[in-house]
């Protein structure tokens, strides 16, 4: 699976980041895994999935945290994390 999370401010990407995880492990435990780091790459709490996350990336396989999903105030105004390529 390859992931991609972008830091979006004033409509522009400020920060992006790719990851890829081939593991045998489920893609629920992937896509947790995968945000996690980039959460820690980026210096950022991890976001809570609200229920309108949740329904968003079942649909698109692509969500937006915004301050919202976070308890710290955020300097940006949403994260963007996505699935870029299944495993198949």
């Amino acid at each position: 699976m390859k992931f991609w999370a972008k830091i979006w401010k004033n409509g522009r990407m400020e920060r992006d980041k790719n990851l890829e995880d081939y593991s045998e492990d489920t893609r629920t435990h992937k896509v947790f895994r995968a945000l996690e780091e980039v959460c820690r790459e980026f210096d950022l709490e991890r976001p809570l999935w609200l229920d309108a996350n949740i329904k968003e990336f079942k649909r698109h396989a692509k969500v937006r945290f915004r301050q919202d999903s976070f308890i710290e105030e955020i300097p940006f105004d949403y994260l963007e994390f996505q699935v870029t390529e299944e495993d198949w």
